[in-house]
């Protein structure tokens, strides 16, 4: 059996770390303000229309469920060290990725 010194071991957990790209998510607060229009407003607006204030309640349980399960996956992210990047818009994604891009057609 081969003794693995400690510096490796520690190189080894933290190599994903170094190697991985952050996961994107959307920030939290997109689900608070939705989840706040719809309990708010919207839901006010369809209360003497039952079929109506039937599809909001749904979506309202969806967003619920959606936030709870990107908690999930945020904890699963920590305790596996993939470390996560919120993101408020589409606008900083697509910067990334075009400078990605721009970079990868200098090289080449």
């Amino acid at each position: 059996m081969v003794k693995v010194s400690s510096k490796f071991s520690r190189l080894s957990i933290l190599l994903p770390i170094i190697l991985m790209k952050p996961l994107p998510l959307p920030s939290l607060v997109h689900y608070e303000l939705l989840l706040q229009l719809l309990e708010r407003k919207t839901q006010a607006m369809t209360y003497e229309e039952p079929h109506l204030y039937k599809q909001v309640q749904q979506l309202i349980v969806t967003l619920r469920k959606a936030r709870a399960q990107q908690k999930q996956l945020e904890a699963i992210c920590e305790q596996t060290h993939i470390p996560v990047e919120y993101h408020w818009s589409l606008n900083s994604v697509d910067g990334a990725i075009n400078s990605d891009a721009d970079s990868l057609k200098e090289k080449i």
